[in-house]
């Protein structure tokens, strides 16, 4: 199914990961339902630091339905890293990105290119 929205609670909360976590990143996967991200999945073994979140992709339970990956990026650059860019290529159809100061207009979402995506905010 092609995701079409993100739930407005989802996103917020992706941002208060963002600033509860800071100075780190955070890393974890996006569930959906109906074509609209609901759902987060914290992935056992996810390492972070300052500047990076690696995932251990045989760690998803298998059946999972993923949407994509959300990571914050603290220094508040918006864009994909190369290595940003290879998780978004192994899972998944959008991959956000939040970062500093972590409000409702520090976010952005990309296909699994790297290619800006546009996501409805849904409440």
């Amino acid at each position: 199914m092609l995701v079409r929205a993100i739930d407005k609670e989802l996103l917020d909360l992706l941002l208060e990961m963002g600033k509860s976590s800071f100075p780190d990143e955070y890393l974890v996967m996006l569930g959906m339902e109906k074509g609209v991200i609901n759902m987060t999945y914290p992935i056992p073994g996810t390492s972070v630091s300052s500047d990076s979140a690696n995932i251990f992709m045989d760690m998803i339970p298998l059946g999972m339905r993923i949407a994509g990956t959300a990571h914050s990026h603290p220094n508040g650059c918006l864009l994909p890293s190369d290595a940003d860019l290879s998780t978004f290529s192994e899972s998944g159809q959008c991959h956000i990105i939040v970062g500093s100061p972590f409000d409702e207009t520090s976010w952005r979402c990309y296909d699994r290119n790297g290619n800006p995506k546009t996501l409805e905010v849904i409440t």
